[in-house]
């Protein structure tokens, strides 16, 4: 029996601090936004999200019109809503839908108490990310659902990451 049997299959969750979240935000950031680079940036989550079997629907919204949307095996039309109110947080709040979360949370509170937001239209779940051009500000969001809300926030950071490295 090697050591490797002994090891746990998963590690317990890591919970970001609002600084890393923030610090996340002001690093990923774009220098323009196209519509090809909404194909790009898609695609690209759809890889990961087939490379890893994730059931997850991805889409990316900018001013107001969807720009990618697929949906992968295993996600429902539940994932759709789910992206269509985590999507709405990151347009009223300028920030990811996991880092407004964590704000509530950090004053002992939570969104869903405090907002005084619509709960059917409105989600401080992970998943979403603001699309945050240089000189500009946030024009949309691109948004994955299907997983626990940490893992979707880091499903979107690390496609952000790649995808800004190789792209732009």
């Amino acid at each position: 029996m090697g050591t490797h049997e002994l090891t746990p299959k998963f590690t317990p969750e890591i919970t970001p601090t609002l600084e890393e979240l923030q610090a996340q935000e002001r690093r990923l950031v774009f220098r323009q936004f196209t519509h090809e680079d909404a194909w790009a940036l898609g695609s690209l989550l759809v890889e990961m999200a087939r490379e890893r079997e994730a059931p997850v629907a991805v889409d990316i919204h900018r001013a107001g019109q969807q720009l990618f949307h697929a949906a992968l095996p295993g996600s429902t039309p539940d994932n759709d809503a789910w992206i269509a109110r985590k999507r709405r947080v990151v347009e009223r709040f300028g920030a990811s839908s996991y880092l407004v979360g964590a704000r509530y949370r950090s004053r002992g509170t939570t969104f869903e108490e405090s907002s005084r937001l619509n709960q059917d239209e409105y989600a401080a779940h992970g998943g979403s990310f603001p699309i945050n051009v240089e000189g500009v500000g946030v024009v949309g969001a691109v948004t994955v659902s299907g997983l626990p809300q940490l893992e979707d926030h880091r499903f979107v950071v690390e496609a952000l990451e790649r995808f800004l490295e190789k792209y732009l």
